[in-house]
C-alpha cells in the first residue's frame, strides 16, 4: 500500500472523482499537481476544489516555456508527422507532465503516482512510461483500469454521494472529449465516432472555419536560429509566446484543422479532430527555411527517420534512448538552420513568399538559365548513360 501518492489532478470531475476514491481507498497523503501547459482553462479554481476535497499539498505550476522550449520544439525540429497528419500535440505534452510529476513525488516524500487516463487510450501508455522512465521503482495507480465507475452516471453519482460540486454542464453526457494545449485541441467520441459523418462547427475552438476567416491576406516573416523559433516580423518573444502569436495568426486565417483516423499505440483505431493553428504555420515555416538550408543528404536523412520518430513519440517513448539518439542527429542538421521566412497566410492557405538565409546552399549561378556558371551541361550525358544502365537490362 502506497503512504503518499502524487495525483495528476486537472480540478475537472473525473479526476475530483479519482482524488476522492483514492482518499477512501488508500487512506494516504493525496498531493495534487496541476500543470499548466498552455490548456486555456482558468486554473485559480482549482486550488480551492483541492482544498475542499482535504489536499493539504497543491501543486499548480506553469510550466508553458518548458513545453514549448524543450518538447514542442525539438519535435519540430524533426519536422514530426504521425502518419502523415498528426503533429503529436497530445503526446508530446504528456512526458514533461509525468516527468514533472516524478519530481515532486520525490520532493514530497511519495512512493506513488496516479493519473486520470481512461484504460483505452494511449495516454495511460504515454504517462505510465514517463513514469517509468524517471523513476523505474515509483508505484503507478491508474483508477479507471481498477475500479467500478464505468460512465459518466457512475461518476456524477459517486460525486453528489460525496459531496463533490459537479458543473451543470458535466451532469449529462459529453458530446465529446477534449484535450488542449498551447500547441493543439484535440476532440473524439461520442457525437465523432462515426467517421463518415462530419465534425459540427461548435466542435472547433480554435480556427475559424474558413468562411468566418479574415477575408484579407496577411504576410509575416517568421525568423530561425539553429532550427527553432526566434522572432515573428522581427519581434523576439519568450518560445511560448511566440507559439501564442503564431495560434492567433492560425485562428484568424482558419489554418490548422485536421480531420484523422488514426492507429492507437492500445491497437485499435480512433478518429480525432485536431487543431493545430500555430504548430501548422511554424511546420510550413520550418520546412522551407531547411530547403534552402540543409544539404540534399541532411534533408532527405531526416525525411527517412521522421516517421519512426514521431511513432516514438506517439507511444510514449519521449525518454527512449532511441528517440534521444534521433534527437541528437536531427539537432545535428539544425546548426544552421537560421534565416527568414516570408508567408501569407489567406483562407486556410500558407503560402510560401520567400526565404533568405545566412547558410544558403541555394547557388543562383548554378540554376539560372542566363549562366553558365561552374555546371558543365555537358557533364550530365555521362550521369544519365550512367543511370540508364540498370533501365537497358
Amino acid at each position: 500500500m502506497p503512504k503518499k501518492i502524487v495525483l495528476a489532478y486537472s480540478g475537472g470531475l473525473d479526476t475530483s472523482v479519482i482524488l476522492k476514491w483514492l482518499q477512501e481507498k488508500y487512506n494516504c497523503p493525496i498531493v495534487t499537481f496541476t500543470a499548466d501547459v498552455g490548456q486555456g482553462e482558468e486554473l485559480s479554481p482549482v486550488k480551492g476544489k483541492a482544498e475542499s476535497l482535504g489536499v493539504k499539498e497543491i501543486f499548480i505550476e506553469d510550466l508553458r516555456e518548458d513545453f514549448v522550449t524543450n518538447y514542442v520544439f525539438p519535435m519540430f525540429r524533426a519536422n514530426a508527422l504521425y502518419e502523415g497528419l498528426y503533429f503529436l500535440g497530445t503526446a508530446i505534452a504528456r512526458p514533461l507532465i509525468a516527468k514533472r510529476q516524478i519530481e515532486i513525488a520525490k520532493e514530497v516524500g511519495a512512493d506513488a503516482v496516479a493519473h486520470g487516463a481512461t484504460g483505452k487510450g494511449n495516454d495511460q501508455v504515454r504517462f505510465e512510461l514517463g513514469y517509468y522512465a524517471n523513476n523505474p521503482n515509483i508505484e503507478v495507480i491508474s483508477p479507471w483500469r481498477e475500479w467500478e465507475l464505468n460512465s459518466r452516471n457512475d461518476l456524477v453519482n459517486f460525486a453528489e454521494k460525496n459531496q463533490i460540486k459537479i458543473p451543470k454542464d458535466k451532469r449529462g453526457e459529453a458530446p465529446f472529449s477534449t484535450d488542449a494545449n498551447l500547441l493543439h485541441t484535440s476532440s473524439e467520441g461520442k457525437i465523432l465516432e462515426d467517421p463518415w459523418i462530419d465534425a459540427p462547427e461548435f466542435v472547433y475552438s480554435r480556427t475559424k472555419s474558413i468562411k468566418d476567416a479574415s477575408s484579407t491576406p496577411e504576410e509575416i516573416i517568421i525568423s530561425f536560429e539553429k532550427g527553432d523559433l526566434v522572432s515573428i516580423n522581427q519581434k523576439k518573444m519568450q518560445s511560448h509566446e511566440l507559439l501564442s502569436k503564431l495560434n492567433e495568426y492560425g485562428y484568424n486565417h482558419g489554418i490548422g484543422r485536421e480531420d484523422i483516423v488514426e492507429n492507437r499505440f492500445v491497437g485499435m483505431k480512433s478518429r480525432g479532430v485536431y487543431e493545430t493553428p500555430g504548430g501548422t504555420i511554424l511546420a510550413k515555416a520550418h520546412r522551407a527555411i531547411e530547403s534552402i538550408t540543409l544539404d540534399r543528404g541532411e534533408a532527405h536523412l531526416k525525411d527517412e527517420i521522421m516517421p519512426k520518430y514521431a511513432e516514438t513519440i506517439y507511444n510514449g517513448l519521449w525518454f527512449s534512448s532511441e528517440r534521444l539518439s534521433m534527437q541528437s542527429l536531427i539537432d545535428s542538421t539544425q546548426h544552421k538552420v537560421t534565416g527568414d521566412v516570408r508567408l501569407e497566410l489567406y483562407k486556410g492557405n500558407i503560402i510560401i513568399k520567400g526565404r533568405r538565409s545566412p547558410y544558403s546552399k541555394y547557388n543562383l549561378s548554378l540554376v539560372s538559365f542566363d549562366e553558365v556558371g561552374d555546371f558543365n551541361q555537358r557533364d550530365a550525358e555521362g550521369f544519365i548513360k550512367i543511370n540508364s544502365l540498370r533501365l537497358k537490362n
